[in-house]
Order: structure tokens, then sequence, then C-alpha cells
């Protein structure tokens, strides 16, 4: 059970410090932004988050999603 739970701390460890290098060792280094809005492949293609769609879809009408009268 020890043997589990060191192999496994040891694991994580490595793993974290193959995550840091960048961060470590670069002047600036940072992790680029994961959001869809940062990237500019997918604003190019017009792809938006849902944030934005939901924003766009309440700025064309007053409910962002149709009525109906019956």
């Amino acid at each position: 059970m020890v043997e589990i739970i060191v192999i496994s701390t040891l694991i994580i460890a490595i793993a974290m410090a193959f995550l840091c290098v960048k961060l470590l060792f670069k002047q600036n280094g940072r992790f680029a932004s994961q959001h869809i809005h940062d990237s500019k492949a997918m604003r190019e293609r017009g792809i938006h988050c849902v944030m934005d769609q939901d924003r766009e879809a309440r700025r064309e009408s007053r409910f962002a999603v149709s009525e109906k009268n019956n």
C-alpha cells in the first residue's frame, strides 16, 4: 500500500515538474489561453464561445428564445 502511494506521488511530482518547465525557464513564461475568444483561428472561422453567442442573441432581440403568440 505504501509503495502505491509513493509511486503515485512520484508520478504526480514528475508531471507537475514538466508542466512548470516553461514557466520556470522562460522569462515571461505562461500557459497559452484556452478560451475560444482568445484563439485567432476560431475567430477567423466565426466560432464564438457560448457566452458571446448568448450576448449577441440578447442584443438582437428582447428574448434569447423567440416566443410564439397562440
